[in-house]
């Protein structure tokens, strides 16, 4: 597998990918709920592409096809799947497998399908570290088949050259579900360049090759940004630890006391948990959340934000929670 895996990333350089907009690196989420159900015709939606690669039995590369609009319609790339999940998954899913209208592996040769969103690279992205985290699960992956989930970096100013490949390897995880991630730090060099966080899968002879994915988050880690957001008489300091699991401890002051809320959002712009609703003394204060919602409930993993309102106006930081 090592041998495949290590010839798949000098090929993959050979890609000829769609060009992103000039605009920082942007936080993303999905829990793959609010997706439609496989059809014939249907696409998976918010911007996901496929693009395909053919090698020969020897891993020699021989062409590319892509990028298209990701298939929701089960028979190539990948499909919502349903009844895979557990209470942190939810009731649909992210199945990703091979490229099996791709007729070429009947001949022993190797598909390579690639499932991915992208994004551009700015001067202001420089110094950051983003981080690509989700929740996996074997699907019925089996012979030689392998998969995994990456990072790449894309320069399509030296002929479309790879410029990272971080990779994390999926092809034996258990049939349970589990956390992983994989990150990259910004350089000056890559400003320009495109970034691509997805999922990957090698496979021949119509083997079967599905992996399970859920609760994506693409998130700034935020340990590289500024460690203080402010409004004009209060400060809101980076929750910690971030990411967590169970809890976590926010930490805010103010120059004077008044009323002051701390609540928690989805990305929705849903509110999750109150964790503070009171007049506060001026000095330091904190609040902790347990990860439950004001009903109680577990709150599923993914990114939220920790919002402190005053009478001066509100600041928000960006929370990570994991299972």
């Amino acid at each position: 597998m090592n041998t495949k895996v290590t010839t798949i990333v000098a090929a993959v350089a050979l890609l000829c990918l769609l060009s992103g907009v000039s605009q920082a690196l942007t936080p993303y989420t999905q829990t793959f709920e609010g997706m439609p159900m496989p059809a014939v015709g249907q696409l998976l939606g918010d911007g996901w592409l496929v693009y395909g690669n053919a090698f020969n039995p020897a891993m020699v590369w021989m062409y590319g096809y892509g990028p298209y609009p990701a298939p929701n319609d089960g028979a190539a790339f990948c499909a919502i799947a349903t009844g895979e999940g557990g209470v942190d998954q939810g009731s649909r899913q992210l199945s990703v497998y091979g490229d099996y209208q791709n007729q070429a592996q009947g001949g022993g040769n190797w598909i390579q399908a690639n499932i991915f969103k992208e994004q551009t690279i700015v001067a202001g992205d420089v110094g950051d570290t983003w981080v690509f985290a989700f929740q996996a699960k074997m699907g019925n992956l089996g012979g030689g088949s392998t998969a995994l989930a990456f990072i790449k970096t894309i320069d399509p100013a030296n002929g479309w050259a790879m410029t990272n490949f971080v990779t994390a390897d999926m092809t034996a995880i258990p049939a349970t579900w589990g956390g992983y991630q994989v990150s990259l730090t910004i350089d000056a060099a890559l400003v320009g360049q495109l970034f691509q966080f997805g999922f990957m899968n090698l496979v021949t002879l119509f083997e079967p090759s599905g992996i399970f994915y859920d609760n994506v988050d693409f998130h700034l880690d935020v340990s590289t940004a500024a460690p203080t957001a402010t409004l004009p008489g209060a400060r809101l300091a980076q929750n910690h630890p971030n990411p967590f699991n169970p809890s976590t401890r926010i930490d805010f002051a103010l120059d004077a006391a008044g009323p002051v809320e701390i609540a928690v959002y989805d990305l929705g712009g849903r509110r999750i948990a109150v964790l503070a609703d009171g007049v506060f003394a001026a000095g330091e204060h904190s609040a902790i959340w347990d990860g439950r919602g004001d009903d109680g409930r577990v709150a599923p993993a993914g990114q939220y934000r920790c919002v402190l309102k005053t009478v001066a106006g509100d600041v928000s930081r960006s929370m990570t929670l994991v299972k």
